[in-house]
C-alpha cells in the first residue's frame, strides 16, 4: 500500500472509530449535559493520528469526525455558524496536537517514555484547549440564554463546557498514555 493511500485508510477507519466512541459516550452522558458536550475519549483517535501523521493526519482526522457527527445525525445545531465552530472547527483543532509528532516519536523510538509522555501529553493538552476554546465562543453566542438568572454568559459558557472539556482531556490522556507506554512500536510503526 502506497503513503497516500494508507494515510486515507487510517483517517477514515480512525475517523469512524472516534464517531463510535462518541456515539457511546453520548449515549451515557445525554442527561448529565443538557446544551450538548459529553465526556467522550473520541478524541483519542484523532491524537492517535496526529501523533502518527502529524498536523496533516490530526486535521484531517478530526474534520472528519465533525463532519460524520453532522451527517449521521448525531450533532445538535441551532444555528449554521455555531454547528460549523461546535463540530467542523472544535474537532479540527484537535488535530494541532500533532506538533508534537516528531518530539514524540523521537523519544518513544529512543526508548525515552517519559519525555514521549510529556510532550504526548502537551500535545493533547493543546488540541482539547482549542477545541474548549471553540466550545466556549459558541456557548458565549449561541447559547447564553441557557445561563440561570445573574450569571455572566462568558461564565456559564467557561464553566459548563469546562466540566466535560477537562474531563474528556484527562480521560483521552490517560488511554493516549496507556496505549503508547504498552505499545508504541505498534502506533509508530508505519506500514510502508
Amino acid at each position: 500500500m502506497n503513503h497516500k493511500t494508507l494515510f486515507l485508510v487510517e483517517v477514515a477507519v480512525f475517523s469512524s472509530l472516534a464517531l463510535l466512541l462518541d456515539l457511546v459516550s453520548g449515549f451515557i452522558f445525554s442527561r448529565i449535559w443538557p446544551q450538548g458536550g459529553s465526556v467522550s475519549i473520541a478524541m483519542v483517535p484523532i491524537f492517535l493520528m496526529a501523533y502518527r501523521w502529524g498536523i496533516k493526519g490530526g486535521l484531517s482526522t478530526g474534520f472528519l469526525l465533525g463532519l460524520l457527527q453532522v451527517v449521521s445525525g448525531t450533532a445538535w445545531i441551532a444555528h449554521p455558524i455555531q454547528g460549523f465552530i461546535d463540530y467542523f472547527l472544535a474537532f479540527t483543532v484537535v488535530g494541532i496536537s500533532g506538533v508534537f509528532m516528531s518530539r514524540v516519536s523521537t523519544y518513544y523510538k529512543n526508548g525515552n517514555k517519559k519525555m514521549g509522555l510529556f510532550y504526548g501529553i502537551a500535545g493533547m493538552f493543546t488540541g482539547s484547549f482549542l477545541r474548549y476554546i471553540c466550545h466556549v465562543i459558541s456557548g458565549i453566542f449561541f447559547f447564553g440564554s441557557s445561563a440561570p438568572a445573574g450569571t455572566p454568559v462568558v461564565t456559564f459558557s467557561l464553566v459548563y463546557n469546562g466540566t466535560y472539556m477537562l474531563a474528556s482531556f484527562l480521560l483521552s490522556g490517560v488511554v493516549v498514555a496507556m496505549l503508547y507506554s504498552s505499545a508504541s512500536n505498534v502506533l509508530l510503526k508505519k506500514a510502508y
